[in-house]
């Protein structure tokens, strides 16, 4: 495992590290960067480096900033990378996660990271502690970013991992450099398109994991002359990409999610959980899938999870049950499928685990299970089972998020400020263009 615990300096540069790379995400899902010498490695940690607070209302047009009261051009806050996640990435570089904080030292409320860990607490103090995995697609494209052959590509099949084996290899073997777990890499649907699947690990650990897997996977994809497209539409008539989150959770006495006396071993907290989460949705819909290009994605029919409901392995409902079993070792979990690529992964684990303290603490209803494509229900069945088609609309995803108290409650003002202010950005400054023209125009707006 590439993670460094101690003494840092020492196993870098006898790893022959020359230079660390700290990162933060924004609500925009944007990576942002610093880099330095392996010899200020602990300057970087100790004090930081200074950023703007506009970092956090950096827009995806790779021009814009979203000013607000709060983040302009006046003041200075500090970036500083955390080495107890410390990752040997290869050829002479690491990375590390960063936290945002104040020039006191103190935590700056609308980082991603800190939001992450605040919510990670509020679980604790409920009792509960939850494991989180993450799912992540992308497709693969030439480095101008426009489309290449795909005359071998079959869904799933073999013949793409034949005809990208150097970077299918390239990645597997990088990733175990790097420390990342690969669960699984695999074809997907779409032409070009791949999977990789994390291992799941603790809320904060599954994220960073998983913007180290992003930087992985982009810097092999450079190296074999193409490039990694984590746009939720890369192609305005193809298939999306997803970048699902699964999480479990346990208490005192065992899992939440098996062993009880519900529907397929649910218990009382577990069936709460999920109905907060299924209840929630349509509030954080803007911070799971919230991008002016993620409303191509988010339709029925495609595996998206277009409508807010729960079932056991439906893979049309926003939220999908797997049972504990024989050849599921990691015991039950949830899948909320709505998440895409252009979400910032801490907020977004931060909000779906948000829905779920709620709905443990106020008991929530789960409501009916969906056992069939909810497209295919009549209305009169989709309101019995209180399901809701979620919408492809940004303004009403925003509007949702911004008069949402649990939202709040989970997120913070300050981050819900800074996403609506990027959003609301796209929104008023794209929102005329047509599909096809928003696919082209932010395709590679998340890449890295």
């Amino acid at each position: 495992m590439a993670t460094i615990r101690t003494d840092v300096l020492g196993h870098l540069q006898s790893a022959g590290v020359e230079m660390l790379v700290g990162t933060v995400v924004n609500p925009a899902g944007l990576t942002h960067a610093k880099v330095v010498d392996v010899a200020r490695v602990p300057a970087f940690a100790e004090s930081g480096l200074g950023v703007s607070p506009v970092w956090h209302v950096f827009t995806i047009d790779r021009s814009g900033i979203a000013y607000t009261d709060r983040f302009g051009a006046v003041g200075d806050q500090r970036i500083r990378v955390d080495l107890e996640a410390v990752r040997v990435i290869g050829d002479h570089v690491a990375w590390a996660p960063a936290d945002f904080v104040e020039q006191s030292g103190e935590p700056v409320q609308a980082c991603a990271r800190g939001t992450l860990r605040r919510v990670t607490d509020r679980l604790a103090a409920a009792g509960l502690t939850a494991m989180v995995g993450h799912e992540l697609e992308f497709s693969l494209v030439g480095p101008d970013g426009e489309a290449i052959g795909s005359t071998m590509w079959a869904q799933y099949g073999l013949a793409g991992v034949l005809e990208f084996e150097d970077f299918v290899r390239d990645v597997v073997a990088s990733a175990r450099r790097a420390g990342v777990e690969l669960a699984q890499i695999h074809p997907e649907y779409g032409a070009n398109q791949f999977e990789v699947s994390l291992a799941p690990l603790a809320p904060v650990a599954a994220a960073d994991q998983l913007v180290a897997a992003r930087m992985v996977i982009g810097r092999a994809a450079r190296r074999h002359g193409l490039r990694a497209c984590f746009s939720p539409k890369p192609f305005h008539d193809g298939v999306g990409n997803g970048a699902h989150q699964h999480f479990s959770l346990t208490d005192a006495d065992g899992p939440l999610l098996s062993g009880g006396d519900g529907p397929h071993g649910l218990t009382a907290r577990g069936g709460a959980a999920i109905g907060g989460v299924v209840a929630g949705l349509p509030d954080v819909q803007a911070v799971l899938c919230g991008s002016i290009v993620s409303g191509l994605r988010v339709l029925p029919g495609f595996w998206a999870g277009a409508h807010a409901c729960w079932g056991t392995e439906n893979r049309e409902a926003a939220v999908r049950f797997i049972e504990a079993g024989p050849t599921n070792p990691l015991g039950a979990n949830v899948e909320v499928k709505i998440v895409d690529p252009s979400a910032n992964p801490y907020l977004a684990t931060a909000a779906i685990l948000g829905l779920a303290a709620d709905g443990v603490e106020r008991g929530a209803t789960l409501p009916p299970e969906t056992t069939v494509d909810p497209a295919s229900q009549s209305d009169a069945e989709r309101d019995a089972a209180g399901t809701v088609l979620l919408t492809g609309d940004q303004t009403a995803m925003l509007d949702a998020l911004e008069a949402s108290t649990v939202a709040r409650s989970a997120l913070g003002d300050e981050v819900i400020e800074a996403t609506l202010a990027v959003r609301r950005y796209e929104a008023s400054t794209y929102g005329d263009r047509s599909p096809a023209e928003l696919a082209q125009l932010f395709r590679m707006a998340w890449s890295v």
